[in-house]
């Protein structure tokens, strides 16, 4: 048996083309999972930023958080380290990592995949939009 203690965080990647797209198919991934039966707490973490009115917003079941673009591997590091790390301290059932830069998904998926990060993480799909 599984506490909440050592759940593992399901984790979806989407990367590549706009901001909008990728939180527009975030918003419909999270719409699918709100018929699932134990309805828990996800969390989104965003690279870009907007240029129009926002999909997705806070609530007591997400967790929204939107970093200025530079991903993992480049020069957005530490702030998508320190944004990641928030996130994961919530104990969330999902967690949807969208980025820019396709290129870079496996960079991503590889620092995820570290130890660290292993233990704490169940990766269910890469999406490229």
């Amino acid at each position: 048996m599984v506490s909440a203690a050592n759940k593992l965080t399901g984790v979806s990647l989407i990367a590549g083309g706009s901001y909008a797209e990728r939180e527009a198919w975030i918003a419909t991934a999270l719409a699918n999972r709100a018929s699932e039966p134990s309805l828990n707490k996800s969390g989104v973490l965003l690279e870009g930023l907007p240029s129009g009115q926002l999909i997705l917003e806070n609530s007591p079941l997400l967790s929204v958080e939107r970093i200025a673009p530079g991903c993992f591997c480049c020069i957005g590091q530490i702030a998508m380290r320190v944004t990641f790390h928030r996130l994961l301290r919530l104990q969330l059932a999902h967690l949807y990592i969208a980025i820019n830069d396709a290129q870079h998904l496996s960079s991503l998926k590889d620092t995820l995949s570290q130890p660290q990060y292993a233990q704490l993480l169940t990766f269910e799909n890469e999406i490229i939009i």
